[in-house]
């Protein structure tokens, strides 16, 4: 029973557009970040440095940039209030490396301006990381169980959507670090005018995925519902 709830003609096509828009982004980032990691800065600015002039100004000190293990997971970590770049950012001086490293920076110039959505970001990810480990057992259960429990598929969808909210309140924060990455970069003169194209070029690539992100959330949000309204 809970099988015919959950599918029906519909939910190959949309698993399919969902899966196609994640593959495209994944890919372009991929291979958008390859393409400037060969091409280096004129002036040798590396990750670190890119991050640091950001930093530098937007008048923003006492945050740390350290150095982490890995493969394109760097990240700005408001509770440590640091910066972290990976192996292919951090003393790399490519065009690429100067784009990641001083997006991430953004991310603490909006952190330290007190730049609201990322403070609701911030706000809702404890939130959020209890609704994904808890919603989809809940709907499931409640479809299980008798109608008059149906009560428990609601909340399930209710703990969903916060996940939802997080995915789409973080598209205007991804967009405005990499807005205030490009303007500091440009206004300090650290890249030429070929170089800021390039790195613009990265950092769209890598919005992609949140896009990608925040769609495939809405669209499972919207069969939730369906699915819920269907037993009704």
């Amino acid at each position: 029973m809970m099988f015919n709830y959950y599918y029906d003609s519909s939910y190959v096509f949309y698993m399919l557009i969902t899966l196609a828009i994640s593959m495209y982004a994944h890919f372009k980032v991929q291979n958008t970040f390859s393409k400037y990691s060969k091409i280096k800065t004129s002036k040798n600015i590396t990750g670190l440095d890119s991050a640091k002039q950001v930093l530098l100004y937007n008048n923003v000190c006492d945050v740390p940039i350290k150095h982490i293990k890995g493969n394109l997971n760097d990240n700005f970590n408001p509770a440590q209030n640091a910066i972290f770049l990976s192996d292919p950012v951090y003393s790399n001086n490519s065009v690429s490396a100067a784009g990641v490293a001083a997006h991430e920076a953004g991310h603490a110039v909006q952190n330290a301006q007190g730049y609201i959505p990322i403070k609701i970001r911030q706000f809702l990810v404890p939130i959020t990381q209890l609704g994904s480990n808890l919603s989809m057992p809940l709907v499931f259960i409640g479809l299980l169980l008798p109608v008059q429990y149906h009560f428990i598929v609601n909340l399930g969808i209710i703990l969903f959507s916060l996940a939802v909210v997080f995915q789409i309140i973080t598209l205007p924060v991804e967009i405005n670090a990499s807005k205030r990455a490009m303007l500091s970069l440009q206004n300090a003169n650290m890249l030429s005018e070929k170089e800021l194209k390039g790195a613009k070029e990265v950092l769209n690539a890598a919005a992609l995925t949140y896009v990608a992100a925040a769609f495939t959330a809405i669209i499972s949000l919207l069969r939730l519902i369906l699915i819920s309204q269907r037993r009704k």
